[in-house]
């Protein structure tokens, strides 16, 4: 089975059901309840400084009536709020690490300062309180903020610690776009977990999770099992965030009703983009519409797949999200044509690259390497020039799917294998799905903050990929 990213005729979505992933984990009760959305949280503006304090500890999650789930949360049990940025303004974050343990929290697509970017060089030792501060410059979108302490990301992530950043500018806001929070304007964190017997989600991934992504057997909407979503409005919005560690979905609709993608990574494309489903790798973000004025219910799914599908196939097809529209009523912002978005690939003025994504040894068992490497904390792979625009090259020569991640901003994706990418990734992007053989070009202007100490992070977004390796780093000078 080959994976692709495509734009279809609605309804045109074959092969999409397949039989539901069977594991030897216990599974927990889904008890259908009303999707919760995170709490928005718009910090305070002290000094023209907005500021947000946000506490890392541990708490208990009810997955499941009568069951509670040891977890790590941010301000909340399990998770953290959804942190409202506005272009233009300067940010700061008081970071508590209430933890026995380092920590890190990594501000996922922003541009902003190497020593501010949460990487594995900005560890927050237990009972400390980092403080990065910096300017937002970003369009409008939906980014977010997870763990990325080295060696172990993977584990972080898995126990809860991620939230969600919404900013916002005044191009958006121009728009006739759905944008009330919990009314028509829902954040949708896709993940899964593993439970055990006893209700706990403990981080022990064998050697299959360390090569294919550590999986779950039940799916969480944030946070929840089992939710629905009752909506009033006739046009909605989801921002949906793949947040898993290894799991990567194609999202369609049970009825065959197509998609309509109008944001990537990076904001708002150029114009809406009518998909029959779309492919999430870990990390990646996608902003749908979705019409309900006909007042007909929608049930979300998503094909599952892991890192070795091309060879292994589908991990099954699940039910994410049964959505019930409580009136009907002509809406008039289905006809929204121009979004704003990008419409060009800026020229090149710096280095071409290429990163060779490989495995040392026979098969499935070895290391993961990028040209020829695995991850050093100590050693800077390269040094990049500030303000210049690089295009790089990640040749993918394993029998995996690697989503490829760059920190310090946004990027277009040029080809893949030597074509134009399809309409939905034609806007900015900060991860990229590769398949195997495959060789996709990206272009990236990077920050014109120059700091020849702090690096910045490039690796693979399936976490254990990530801790076993497949990362490197770079200055911007």
């Amino acid at each position: 089975m080959k994976l692709t990213r495509r734009s279809t005729l609605l309804g045109m979505a074959g092969g999409l059901l397949a039989s539901p992933m069977l594991t030897k984990h216990s599974a927990l009760a889904a008890t259908p309840k009303n999707l919760l959305m995170p709490k928005l949280d718009e910090g305070t503006l002290v000094n023209g400084v907005r500021e947000f304090s946000l506490a890392v500890a541990k708490g208990q999650t009810e997955f499941s009536p009568g069951i509670l789930t040891d977890t790590v949360g941010i301000n909340a049990p399990f998770l953290g709020p959804v942190l409202v940025l506005r272009s233009g303004e300067n940010a700061r974050f008081n970071v508590a690490n209430k933890l026995s343990e380092q920590i890190a929290l990594h501000w996922h697509g922003l541009h902003l300062p190497a020593s501010m970017d949460g990487g594995p060089h900005q560890p927050i030792e237990p009972a400390a309180i980092w403080q990065p501060e910096f300017p937002i410059r970003q369009r409008a979108g939906t980014y977010w903020f997870h763990a990325h302490q080295h060696g172990k990301t993977g584990e972080h992530v898995w126990a809860g610690m991620a939230g969600i950043i919404r900013v916002e500018d005044d191009e958006e806001a121009s728009l006739r776009l759905p944008r009330s929070y919990g009314e028509d304007d829902f954040i949708l964190v896709l993940q899964d977990r593993r439970f055990d017997e006893t209700g706990q989600i403990p981080y022990a991934p064998n050697m299959h999770d360390k090569m294919a992504g550590l999986q779950g057997d039940q799916m969480l909407i944030n946070g929840q099992i089992g939710a629905e979503l009752s909506i009033k409005a006739p046009l909605i919005r989801l921002r949906v965030l793949n947040g898993s560690n290894g799991s990567i979905y194609r999202l369609h609709f049970a009825d065959g009703r197509g998609l309509t993608q109008i944001a990537s990574d990076g904001g708002l494309l150029a114009a809406p983009v009518r998909l029959s489903d779309s492919l999430l790798a870990p990390g990646e973000r996608a902003e749908f519409l979705l019409d309900t004025s006909d007042g007909t219910p929608a049930l979300l799914r998503a094909e599952v797949f892991g890192a070795e599908a091309p060879f292994a196939g589908s991990n099954g097809t699940r039910d994410l999200l049964r959505i019930s529209p409580g009136r009907t009523r002509k809406t008039q912002s289905a006809s929204l044509r121009g979004l704003g978005g990008p419409q060009s690939i800026p020229v090149q003025t710096g280095e071409h690259r290429t990163f060779v994504l490989s495995m040392s040894g026979q098969g499935m068992m070895g290391n993961l390497l990028i040209n020829g490497a695995g991850y050093d904390h100590q050693r800077i792979d390269f040094s990049v020039t500030a303000g210049s625009t690089e295009t790089w090259v990640f040749e993918n020569r394993t029998e995996m799917l690697h989503p490829m991640h760059v920190h310090a901003g946004q990027f277009h994706i040029v080809s893949r294998n030597g074509k134009p990418p399809s309409p939905q990734e034609s806007g900015l992007k900060d991860v990229v799905l590769t398949h195997p053989g495959e060789v996709v070009e990206v272009r990236m202007t990077f920050p014109d903050y120059s700091d020849k100490q702090a690096p910045y992070m490039f690796h693979c977004h399936i976490l254990e990929h990530e801790d076993a390796g497949m990362m490197g780093q770079f200055t911007v000078v």
